[in-house]
C-alpha cells in the first residue's frame, strides 16, 4: 500500500524523554505507520545505543530526529498541535479521541505543518506543555487499567494517523486557501497582548488568577490567519501608542 503523502507533514515531539528506549520504541512505531519526522525536547540522553538497538530498522528515523531545548522551539512553524494527556485540566479545551484527533490533523495538514506531542515517560505533560497546544488528546483505555507506556502511545496515534491519511480525501489547494498563523505568529500574539492588558491595568500580574488562560482557550478555538494575526496586532500596537491632544 502506499505511503500517503499527508504523513510528511505531520510531526511526533518527544518532550523530556527521561528513557533512550523509548525514543528508539517510538521511532520503530512511527517508521511502521510511515511516519518520519521525529522531534525531541531536551531529552535526558540522545543519542545512546539503547535507543538505536530498540529502533531496530528505525536507525534513519532516529538519525534525522531533531533535538530542541523547549517545546516552542519544536511548535514554532507548526499550524496546529495536539497534546496528548491523560489527565483532565483545569479550563483546558475540550479533549478529543486518539482516532478523531488523527482525523483533525490530517485534515489540517493542508494548511501546513501540525504536530503530535507526548510528554515525560513519568509526569507526562506539564499544565504549561498542554498549554502551547492548540487541543488535549487522549487515549479511551479501559478505566481500571489505563496505564500506556511511551512507545505504545506512538504505535497507538501513529495508526490512527495512517489510517486517517489513507481516507483523507483531496482538499481544496493551499493556493485557495489563507495563509495560517504558525505557533511562533500566535505566541507573539499572546505575548503582545498580556503586555498591553497588564500595561492598561486590565490585567494584574501579581493576581493572575484566569484571565491569561481563558484568553488562550478563546483564541485557540479560532483559526486565525496571518492576515488576521497582524490586524489583532496592529490593533493593539493602537492601544499601546498615546494619542496626540489637537
Amino acid at each position: 500500500m502506499n505511503r500517503p503523502l499527508a504523513l510528511d507533514r505531520i510531526r511526533i515531539v518527544l518532550s523530556r524523554t527521561s528513557h533512550p528506549g523509548n525514543i528508539g520504541a517510538a521511532a520503530r512505531a512511527m517508521k511502521t505507520m510511515g511516519l518520519r519526522d521525529l522531534w525531541l525536547v531536551a531529552p535526558e540522553r540522545f543519542p545512546d545505543e539503547v535507543a538505536t538497538a530498540r529502533a531496530s530498522g528505525a536507525i534513519d528515523v532516529l538519525e534525522s530526529a531533531r533535538v530542541v531545548g523547549s517545546l516552542q522551539e519544536a511548535l514554532a512553524d507548526t499550524v496546529f498541535s495536539a497534546a496528548l494527556t491523560a489527565r483532565r485540566r483545569e479550563l483546558s479545551l475540550p479533549r478529543m479521541h486518539a482516532r478523531e484527533a488523527a482525523c483533525e490533523l490530517v485534515a489540517r495538514v493542508s494548511d501546513g505543518i501540525v504536530a503530535l506531542v507526548f510528554g515525560n515517560e513519568t509526569s507526562g505533560m506539564t499544565n504549561e506543555e498542554v498549554g502551547l497546544c492548540s487541543v488535549p488528546v487522549t487515549i479511551p483505555t479501559d478505566a481500571e487499567f489505563s496505564s500506556l507506556n511511551l512507545g505504545a502511545a506512538v504505535q497507538v496515534l501513529s495508526y490512527e494517523l495512517r489510517m486517517a491519511a489513507l481516507g483523507e480525501t483531496a482538499s481544496a489547494p493551499l493556493d485557495a486557501r489563507a495563509e495560517p498563523a504558525t505557533h511562533a505568529d500566535f505566541e507573539g500574539f499572546m505575548a503582545h497582548l498580556e503586555r498591553v492588558v497588564t500595561a492598561s491595568g486590565f490585567h494584574d500580574p501579581a493576581n493572575p488568577k484566569r484571565l491569561l488562560p481563558r484568553m488562550r482557550r478563546l483564541f485557540n478555538r479560532v483559526r486565525l490567519e496571518k492576515e488576521e494575526v497582524a490586524i489583532l496586532r496592529g490593533m493593539l500596537t493602537t492601544f499601546e501608542t498615546p494619542k496626540r491632544r489637537g
